[in-house]
């Protein structure tokens, strides 16, 4: 089957849309830690701010942020363009949609660091941020802002575990405890299912290049 770019790159589009809207609505309507459940106790938003890597890694201080933001960018650039190689070669059509999951998830959280730290102000513990979309100054510049997480799912919550425990004897425990966005789990999507079904993907690209040598290769 094959996959159109215009039906990629809606896909890509969905995502991006959907990660930065929620992003803006939680940045303009929360104060920074605020925590509202949606479903019981184990789905809520809880606005954070990740200034490293996804899940809340970080990454060598304000030149890491740098080095990070241009890593991203980069990506993204090389994404596109693997994108539309890999469409033309006819790759698998799953293979080709978790890249595209990959790509814009990367999209999402990049502009968020290019862009954020120009057009809001700095979140604040006990004050929302309604209206201070493009204030006169940003919290930070170019390159320097920080990625809104919001998504916390804290399915298994237990506050002291017995203490015959190894390593976590004793103390609070919760599964999950990362708190992300949608365009950190588009990422993990796509890289979770290129993983699980690496042999189907790969196998098909073999089939392409051994009925058609230049298939893959021009």
């Amino acid at each position: 089957m094959k996959l159109k770019k215009r039906t990629i790159f809606f896909i890509i589009f969905i995502i991006v849309i959907a990660d930065q809207l929620l992003k803006i609505y939680v940045k303009t309507h929360f104060y920074i830690g605020e925590s509202r459940p949606l479903i019981g106790n184990w789905f809520k938003l809880y606005f954070i701010e990740n200034e490293g890597m996804a899940y809340g890694w970080k990454f060598g201080g304000q030149w890491g942020k740098i080095v990070l933001t241009l890593f991203r960018l980069f990506a993204v650039i090389l994404g596109f363009f693997y994108i539309k190689r890999i469409t033309k070669k006819k790759y698998h059509p799953g293979y080709i949609i978790c890249i595209a999951f990959i790509f814009a998830g990367a999209l999402g959280n990049l502009i968020d660091s290019l862009f954020y730290g120009m057009i809001f102000q700095n979140s604040s513990t006990f004050a929302y941020n309604v209206a201070k979309i493009f204030p006169p100054h940003g919290y930070a510049g170019f390159l320097h802002g920080r990625v809104v997480d919001m998504l916390y799912f804290p399915i298994i919550h237990i506050r002291s575990l017995p203490g015959w425990i190894p390593f976590f004897g004793g103390k609070e425990f919760s599964f999950f405890n990362y708190i992300f966005n949608i365009a950190d789990a588009s990422v993990s999507a796509g890289v979770i299912t290129i993983i699980i079904f690496r042999k189907h993907f790969f196998r098909h690209a073999e089939q392409q290049i051994n009925h058609d040598p230049e298939a893959v290769y021009e």
